[in-house]
């Protein structure tokens, strides 16, 4: 599949799906305390997402049985809500897509339930930064590598790692489109940026090594240390000046 330029009717869909996203994170901070079960905070987003007359489309995608992806302390990405309440201290990253008029928008935040330790505010905080530091180079004529190295190279000089397994890509009429965005430099220049690019960054980085493993569920994929990890995500538009973040 080639890149995807869109134009102002279409890019206009996916900020819409972006404020729906932006929305129901912000409603589900609220609910994240200790004691919550994480298929509950699935179903708040679910309703919340239809309300606004908007769908989850992770909910049925190659199997996948929820709305939201909810993952906690060393679980990285995908992880199926379920009975398991979350407890103080824990780090739980919550994924969302949200499809409106056939256009999409994905984002993910990492959250602190109640209060934990320094090391575990400041893994939160690098994520969300080097989105930040990525972002600078995220314009017309610049390359997808300039993102990359930016986010790798903030991430490791505050003494975490960065995930090789798992990548951000572009987003809009698909939830999963071309080009794949690493989070670190893959020793290639990547795809040249254009206006009308919609793009979804996503720093993905580890309290201590970056390996991963699958879980038997097919989907959870957690550190094979154990170790904690964050994650941070916005969609994006290319402009000719500054990225347009829409979640």
């Amino acid at each position: 599949m080639s890149v995807r330029i869109y134009n102002e009717t279409q890019l206009d869909y996916i900020r819409q799906a972006g404020t729906i996203l932006h929305e129901t994170l912000e409603m589900l901070q609220t609910h994240i305390v200790s004691g919550v079960k994480t298929k509950e905070l699935d179903r708040l987003a679910e309703e919340f997402i239809k309300k606004n007359n908007a769908d989850a489309p992770c909910k049925g995608y190659k199997g996948y049985p929820a709305s939201i992806c909810s993952s906690i302390n060393e679980e990285l990405i995908h992880g199926i809500p379920s009975n398991r309440k979350i407890s103080n201290g824990d780090i739980i990253s919550i994924d969302i897509v949200v499809r409106y008029k056939d256009y999409h928008a994905d984002a993910t935040r990492s959250f602190i339930v109640g209060s934990t330790e320094e090391k575990n505010k400041k893994l939160l905080e690098v994520a969300e930064k080097s989105f930040f530091e990525g972002i600078k180079y995220a314009r017309e004529n610049f390359y997808i590598s300039d993102i990359s190295k930016s986010i790798q190279q903030y991430v490791e000089q505050n003494g975490f790692s960065v995930i090789r397994d798992f990548v951000g890509h572009g987003v809009g009429r698909n939830m999963h489109e071309e080009p794949e965005i690493p989070n670190f430099f893959n020793g290639t220049k990547g795809t040249r940026l254009q206006k009308g690019m919609v793009l979804a960054i996503e720093p993905m980085i580890a309290e201590g090594k970056p390996e991963i493993k699958v879980m038997p569920d097919g989907w959870t994929i957690v550190m094979k240390d154990s170790k904690n990890s964050a994650h941070y995500e916005n969609t994006i538009i290319i402009t000719d000046k500054e990225a347009e973040i829409v979640t």
